[in-house]
């Protein structure tokens, strides 16, 4: 049983990090859109 709980905690450390990660590209990627259409607007 402690085993699987460490391997459980281990999966939710990476998933956060995983997300954490996703979330800094989106950011990137709409940042990228916002000046696009900033750009296009003027």
């Amino acid at each position: 049983m402690k085993r699987l709980q460490l391997s459980f905690n281990e999966l939710v450390k990476k998933n956060k990090e995983e997300l954490l990660a996703d979330q800094k590209r989106i950011e990137i990627i709409e940042k990228r859109l916002d000046e696009k259409y900033t750009n296009l607007k003027k």
